[in-house]
């Protein structure tokens, strides 16, 4: 059995990343453990460059309290400014002793009143809640979950992502091991 430490305590980012790894490798056992680490950006990135740097943080943070690992994965949502408000989107990193993969989630649009409060201040998790009338939506099925009446969720919207990040993995001999 392969152990895979996600950098969150957050059941649904762990759920997402044994959900990618069982689609994309299917003939293996993978356990899944969360561990709690900081992103080392803001609560609520606003840009890509953010919460890519924030995805990469948890993931090393994770190499180094869990060693004994095979897989470290760091799952960062954020949001960016586009012309009609605010999109909003994840970035995953998954990494091995010698590999690493990356990939960004679908992006979406933001409702009005979503946008007003995470220009606010607001983290966009909570933003939702105020929102829709929710509790720790964040946990649950998240903005994508209500926008889309749970047509896609934030694991199904994140284990996408987990499966894009685990090319390289999957196809070793056409990626160069990390360092090379």
């Amino acid at each position: 059995m392969k152990q895979v430490v996600v950098a969150s305590k957050n059941p649904v980012k762990q759920q997402a990343a044994l959900v990618g790894f069982q689609k994309m490798f299917s003939g293996e056992c993978f356990e899944v453990k969360g561990i709690a680490v900081p992103s080392g950006v803001s609560d609520q990135p606003m840009t890509d460059a953010e919460t890519l740097r924030g995805a990469l943080n948890r993931t090393n943070q994770a190499l180094e309290l869990a060693p004994e690992a095979d897989y470290w994965v760091g799952v960062e949502g954020g949001v960016e400014p586009v012309s009609e408000g605010l999109a909003a989107f994840a970035w995953v990193i998954v990494r091995s002793r010698d590999r690493i993969g990356k990939a960004r989630t679908a992006t979406f649009s933001l409702p009005d009143r979503v946008v007003e409060l995470v220009h606010q201040g607001v983290e966009l998790g909570e933003a939702d809640d105020i929102v829709f009338n929710r509790a720790n939506s964040k946990q649950d099925n998240g903005a994508v979950g209500l926008l889309t009446g749970n047509l896609i969720d934030r694991v199904g919207l994140y284990a996408h992502a987990v499966v894009l990040a685990l090319i390289p993995f999957k196809n070793e001999s056409l990626f160069s091991a990390e360092g090379e």
